[in-house]
């Protein structure tokens, strides 16, 4: 490889890895996380939330081996979010919808405890993903989507340098029987050094969790 010259991909599906950056540590999502994830998701009670789907801290061994088959698949990687300065975990997030002949996946299912929420660590989880998806990875885009009226969550990847593609109507049936209009936004592989320089400059800013 000449000087300057990037790297070729790694091999598709994302294989397990561990990402790990000032303040994080993305691992590799276990059974072994099931308590620490039971602990994230009282913080603020997150499985109450009616316009997300996270798992009552009861059903996390179930939803954990869900995770371990669609990895096995390939179609998903899912990682426990570890805080470095404590060892506690504080959330998860995935890879998922991986299309590995158009190198292109979604960034979701991601909650984190109510406790680190508005800090560095959602910027620096997306960071560590994104770098490794368009950088190691070679994706030509990654995409993220959330429910019409979770606010918060459009508003958090707009902040990461994200354009709305669409809004897919009545996309997805959730466990209360709800539909819901799903809010498409992408990342595309040119955009990429500017979003990382973006990510680096508000990481920088924000409170550490």
């Amino acid at each position: 490889m000449t000087d300057g010259a990037r790297p070729a991909p790694l091999p598709w599906p994302p294989q397990p890895v561990v990402l790990e950056g000032e303040h994080l540590r993305l691992e590799p999502l276990g059974p072994e996380h099931a308590e620490g994830l039971a602990g994230a998701i009282a913080d603020g009670g997150l499985d109450e939330l009616w316009f997300t789907i996270v798992p009552a801290p009861a059903a996390l061994p179930g939803w954990i081996d869900a995770a371990l088959a669609a990895r096995a698949a390939g179609t998903a990687l899912a990682f426990a979010v570890r805080r470095r300065r404590d060892g506690r975990i504080v959330g998860s997030t995935r890879y998922m919808n991986v299309e590995p002949v158009q190198r292109r996946l979604e960034i979701g299912t991601t909650f984190y405890a109510a406790s680190v929420q508005r800090s560095a660590l959602n910027t620096e989880c997306k960071r560590l993903l994104l770098g490794h998806a368009f950088d190691a990875l070679g994706c030509i885009a990654v995409e993220f989507r959330t429910h019409w009226f979770n606010q918060r969550s459009r508003e958090a990847i707009a902040r990461l340098g994200a354009k709305q593609d669409g809004v897919l109507r009545q996309h997805q049936r959730l466990p209360d029987g709800s539909l819901r209009d799903t809010v498409v936004f992408s990342i595309i592989d040119s955009e990429w050094p500017a979003v990382r320089r973006h990510l680096e400059f508000r990481q920088a800013r924000l409170p550490a969790p």
